[in-house]
């Protein structure tokens, strides 16, 4: 483990690293969570870990412990609370619980866990008995990014610091929460409109897997997905929009209506890999052949991207789950009273046709 650079945030893309590094490149092995069978989250590769998006220079809002409101602590000696949004059938969370678990480990911390299967309301209470129990710090993978009032009153009442990861809350940085350690979800969107643009030749009929309202991560895969379509391929025509609840069940049986409903549609962007994932059975139930429809998915599954391999998915945008390592840097830069970004994007790679096989133990 490397020690951090101090970093700045300069927009959505880009970190300002103001110590003496100009990267910072954090891995993790990715242990199995109690809740996952063996082969649900493959080993994390040696590069294959978070990246903080490469700095620049300027200055962006930054947060410090004096700013925040407490008082300087040894991580070693703390406890930290983790809170997970979801079950653990998706493999994004279960790498996610394994790196998290893997770094507290490793550093010797107290880790205290508790998982919201899917529901926001047991997620708030999840937090509020992660603080009874005395957590000093908290890692949050937020299931929706509205509603937290009642843990950050009673979190900033007892001066407890917040790092949020993978999505965003509706509150604000270094008052309400220290940082966000996440990708740029627009950034993803348009990325998977360049590779949906590539396979479909720009033109034709296309559909979205929207994943579940009332997060970030939904709104702005969507926002950079559309705004991209738009501008590069007007040909192309976004005729189909429903939620998939980032849910493989919910995915194949949205896909099994659209191929009903559209039978000469030309693409599909899932905005998850389960997702996509359901819509590859539901159009192998519907006797379609591997790349009659092109689909496009982002997290880097390893079940996705063997997707590319056997011809059915056309391309994956990453996602990295392995918040573990930079979660763990962060609250320890900033307990020791240094600043610490109050955005900090991480870079996500992609695979491709090209890569997929070379590339498939990079998946999780």
């Amino acid at each position: 483990m490397k020690p951090t650079a101090l970093l700045r945030r300069t927009s959505a893309r880009t970190l300002l690293a103001t110590g003496l590094l100009t990267s910072l490149v954090l891995t993790t092995g990715c242990t199995k969570s109690e809740d996952s069978d063996s082969d649900k989250a493959a080993p994390q590769q040696g590069d294959a870990g978070q990246q903080v998006a490469s700095p620049s220079a300027g200055s962006g809002p930054a947060c410090t412990i004096d700013a925040y409101g407490g008082e300087k602590l040894d991580l070693k000696s703390a406890t930290v609370g983790f809170s997970q949004s979801e079950k653990e059938a998706n493999p994004f969370r279960i790498a996610e619980t394994a790196s998290i678990e893997a770094e507290a480990k490793k550093r010797g911390v107290k880790l205290l866990t508790a998982n919201a299967q899917s529901q926001f309301s047991k997620q708030i209470s999840d937090v509020q008995d992660l603080i009874a129990k005395g957590a000093d710090l908290l890692v949050i993978a937020p299931l929706n990014s509205d509603g937290w009032e009642p843990v950050l009153r009673t979190a900033a009442a007892k001066h407890i610091p917040i790092v949020t990861v993978d999505r965003k809350i509706n509150a604000t940085a270094c008052k309400d929460y220290v940082s966000f350690i996440g990708s740029d979800f627009v950034e993803q969107g348009k990325r998977a409109a360049d590779e949906m643009i590539e396979a479909t030749g720009g033109k034709g009929d296309i559909a979205i897997l929207l994943g579940s309202a009332g997060n970030n991560v939904t709104t702005e895969r969507t926002k950079g997905f559309v705004d991209q379509i738009k501008a590069k391929a007007p040909g192309l025509k976004v005729v189909f929009q429903q939620t998939g609840e980032f849910a493989r069940e919910k995915g194949q049986s949205v896909t099994e209506n659209l191929i009903q409903s559209k039978p000469g549609i030309k693409g599909i962007y899932a905005e998850n890999d389960e997702m996509g994932l359901g819509a590859v059975n539901a159009l192998k139930g519907a006797g379609k052949k591997a790349g009659a429809v092109k689909i496009v998915t982002i997290d880097g599954t390893r079940n996705a991207v063997q997707g590319i391999v056997d011809g059915w998915i056309h391309g994956v945008i990453e996602s990295n789950p392995r918040f573990g390592p930079l979660a763990f840097q962060t609250l320890d830069t900033f307990t020791k009273g240094s600043e610490v970004a109050q955005d900090i994007v991480i870079k996500d790679s992609a695979y491709t046709e090209a890569n997929a096989q070379s590339d498939l133990d990079k998946a999780y």
